[in-house]
């Protein structure tokens, strides 16, 4: 007779534990499954049950549909940064009807409305939350327009929040900051955005965003990656419609010239142009420099200085 696992020591790790090792007594096969809705766990070759009245973890209504599921779910959205109060505050619908979806009667309504009045009072009470909450709609703007990637935008809010920590928001622009937190979860993350597409984007001046962001890395004792050249190859690539090949082309170009010490003090987004100009060319895709610098924020001049250095250091046959 098969001896059954006490009830109260089966939870979420016993279970695990079990179906990992658990070996059938009739048949000696570790090929286990377990059953939620009778629960039990069964041996997939004889069919011999092993355990019984297993905990189901799940919630205790049914739903049939994803609207339905959704409905009757009562967890709300995970924690986040992005929002002022992280996501965990309370709110009172405005629809005027009970948990039913009855509609509420008068006396209980204004009562309703006098708690709705305060509670959105309560949730922006302080100056540091009235200060969060105007500066993480600037920065849901300011990332949209962007169009960076969700992890950059927590870690963008993650710097705001410890600079304002240290204090350092007062006296400063809103605008101004969050932009440089922006900027510098872009470099953090790797996601290639340059200082003056995120200056353009938020309506603050370039050297007051310069500003910022030294401010950041100075007081809050950020360590910001060196920005490589080839993390801006594949968007280029994508606004000038150039193939896979060619990208690799110019990230082997990045790489020989790395090598040899060129790229060392000279602005990522200019090589990187320079390099899928020469690689435009050699795979017969070719784009014109005015279309390149205009694409990767350079001028003309920048392009065709860093085509020739490379070209020249690393001895490079093009056919212009």
């Amino acid at each position: 007779m098969v001896e059954e696992t006490p009830f109260e020591e089966v939870g979420p790790d016993s279970l695990a534990h079990l179906e990992a090792t658990r070996r059938c007594p009739d048949c000696g096969d570790s090929d286990v499954i377990r059953d939620p809705t009778r629960g039990e766990i069964i041996c997939t070759s004889c069919g011999l049950v092993l355990d019984t009245r297993l905990l189901d973890q799940g919630p205790e209504w049914r739903a049939f549909t994803s609207q339905e599921r959704d409905k009757r779910s009562r967890v709300g959205s995970p924690m986040t940064y992005t929002v002022h109060d992280k996501g965990l505050s309370t709110v009172i619908d405005w629809r005027n009807r009970d948990a039913y979806g009855k509609k509420l009667a008068p006396h209980r309504r204004a009562q309703i409305y006098r708690l709705r009045k305060w509670q959105i009072r309560t949730r922006v009470h302080s100056s540091i939350d009235r200060n969060l909450a105007y500066a993480m709609s600037e920065l849901d703007r300011l990332t949209s327009q962007l169009g960076v990637p969700r992890p950059v935008k927590e870690a963008s809010a993650i710097l705001y929040r410890r600079a304002i920590e240290q204090r350092l928001i007062r006296g400063r622009s809103i605008e101004a900051m969050i932009a440089s937190c922006v900027y510098a979860a872009c470099r953090l993350r790797h996601v290639p955005r340059t200082l003056d597409e995120v200056a353009l984007h938020s309506r603050i001046n370039r050297k007051e965003l310069g500003r910022c962001y030294r401010l950041l890395l100075r007081e809050l004792e950020v360590r910001i990656p060196i920005a490589s050249p080839t993390d801006f190859i594949p968007r280029f690539s994508q606004a000038l419609g150039l193939s896979s090949v060619v990208q690799q082309h110019a990230a082997e170009i990045i790489k020989a010239a790395r090598a040899k010490g060129i790229t060392a003090g000279k602005d990522p987004t200019g090589l990187a142009a320079a390099s899928l100009y020469i690689a435009s060319i050699k795979e017969g895709e070719r784009r014109t420099q005015r279309e390149i610098a205009e694409i990767s924020h350079v001028t003309e001049v920048t392009v065709r200085n860093r085509y020739k250095e490379l070209v020249r250091e690393l001895d490079l046959q093009v056919e212009i």
